[in-house]
């Protein structure tokens, strides 16, 4: 049986309430690279990305841009629609597998942009980042570590794939987006959550080489060894398996029904991934945000930019259970119920 064809255990789930979300904002870069150009510069099939994946167009960060322009545009939006003081706030976790540099951290360059007095941390786990960093931040505010702390998810995913590989290039953008978590009643922050990896998979989504494993040398980038390598077949049967299997889990542990649900914030990735798990679970379409089709699948920027434009929306207000859920490279996901 295959890895992916296995039914593994997944660690049990996890409450932390207390905790509230007051803001949330979200960035995209304004260069729009719609399928019809990728057709055009690399000879792709326009039909069959749209087919296939659900996806229109995507973003691509700007040539002067990286990952902590993204974020500090998400984070600067995030902090004015709050209309806080940003030396408030005592703690930055950012998610990124695509930093500008090894070191310094991006969350340490994006700390000093927004001239804030605290820790910034900074964590991996590629698609499901920001539920890492998310929950990372509410387990500080729930311990009264932290009062105010800022989450950001974003990757410029254009600089690490291959034009060469439609399969791949074809799916992602690039975007950010970020959350201020306070203190909140006891109902409210995470319910249940499921928070999970599964390193036997990490082979079907990677980027071998510039890292101390292997550093980059001339025939390493000559065989593409620093651009994403996906086995899509293999990531796709997981995800759908892993987004079914713990939104499942989650709406069981909190005692939830799928129609307890306002809103479902899956991780952006393909709309046929998507649409699989929640029409296993029968959930009604209409109730899940996908803004998959304009910006592609961005990473750790998926969640928190469909969340910032779900809230911007109007379709979750005070008292509302939505799902967020982001799964993707390690292999690594987290799916957690929140009581707005």
């Amino acid at each position: 049986m295959s890895h992916e064809e296995a039914a593994k255990p997944r660690p049990p789930c996890k409450k932390l309430t207390g905790v509230r979300i007051i803001s949330t904002g979200s960035y995209v870069p304004d260069s729009v690279v719609s399928n019809e150009h990728l057709a055009e510069k690399h000879g792709y099939d326009a039909e069959w990305i749209i087919k296939r994946t659900g996806i229109r167009e995507r973003r691509y960060a700007l040539p002067h841009q990286a990952t902590s322009d993204l974020c500090y545009e998400a984070a600067a939006r995030c902090i004015a629609n709050a209309q806080i003081d940003p030396r408030k706030i005592d703690l930055l976790v950012l998610a990124t597998f695509t930093p500008d540099m090894s070191f310094p951290s991006t969350a340490c360059l994006v700390q000093d942009r927004l001239k804030l007095l605290c820790p910034a941390i900074e964590l991996e786990a590629a698609c499901a980042g920001f539920m890492y960093a998310l929950v990372t931040a509410c387990a500080y505010v729930a311990a009264g570590i932290s009062e105010l702390a800022l989450v950001i998810g974003g990757d410029c995913n254009s600089r690490v794939l291959n034009p060469a590989d439609m399969k791949t290039t074809a799916l992602f953008g690039d975007g950010a987006g970020a959350v201020l978590v306070a203190r909140g009643t006891p109902k409210q922050g995470l319910v249940s959550y499921s928070l999970g990896s599964d390193g036997a998979g990490g082979d079907m989504l990677t980027r071998p080489a510039c890292g101390s494993r292997l550093p980059p040398t001339p025939d390493l980038l000559s065989s593409g060894m620093h651009f994403m390598h996906m086995d899509g077949r293999g990531v796709f049967r997981w995800a759908v398996a892993i987004l079914c299997d713990t939104i499942h889990d989650v709406l069981t542990d909190s005692r939830f029904g799928p129609e307890d649900i306002a809103v479902y914030i899956p991780h952006q990735a393909n709309v046929r991934i998507i649409n699989a798990a929640i029409d296993v679970l029968r959930i009604p379409r209409q109730r899940v945000f996908n803004n998959l089709d304009r910006y592609g699948n961005t990473s750790a920027g998926s969640v928190p930019l469909a969340l910032d434009e779900a809230y911007s929306e109007g379709r979750i207000k005070r008292g509302d259970n939505i799902i967020m859920s982001g799964f993707g490279a390690g292999l690594a996901w987290g799916t957690a119920v929140w009581h707005w």
